[in-house]
């Protein structure tokens, strides 16, 4: 089994937030997350794939497809969006790094088996000092 990682950036801005929260509690919660005037990130996305090696090309797969599937699924989405508000796949969910990391795991775990990989994990760095890796759901 080999393991290959493509990383990816994206800009984007959010609020952590309940709306049935007043400023004031969604601020005791989620600090300076909550300015109810948005902030903004420069993400960085990891993307690994597993699998054998196919013994014609060397590879597990070609990384300018994986690429092109990692922007077309979630980069052109999300790169300079707001995530609440604009990013289809976020709707309904608290913009938070956990739930975007599943919820990008979710978008690219179809298109990547199409390709003959699995997705293994999806690693999203807020900053340089906070990231989250998601596995997917126990099989």
């Amino acid at each position: 089994m080999v393991y290959i990682t493509r990383k990816e950036t994206f800009n984007a801005a959010h609020r952590l937030f309940k709306a049935e929260w007043t400023d004031e509690e969604n601020l005791k919660v989620f600090g300076k997350c909550s300015n109810p005037n948005w902030h903004g990130h420069n993400y960085t996305l990891f993307v690994t794939v597993c699998g054998e090696v196919n013994p014609c090309n060397g590879f597990l797969v070609n990384l300018k497809t994986l690429s092109k599937i990692i922007n077309k699924t979630v980069i052109e989405k999300m790169d300079h969006k707001n995530i609440n508000l604009e990013v289809d796949f976020m709707k309904g969910k608290m913009a938070s790094t956990e739930n975007l990391a599943i919820s990008i795991f979710e978008q690219l775990e179809e298109p990547i088996t199409a390709i003959g990989a699995n997705l293994y994990c999806v690693k999203l760095f807020e900053t340089e000092n906070n990231y989250v890796e998601y596995f997917g759901k126990a099989k």
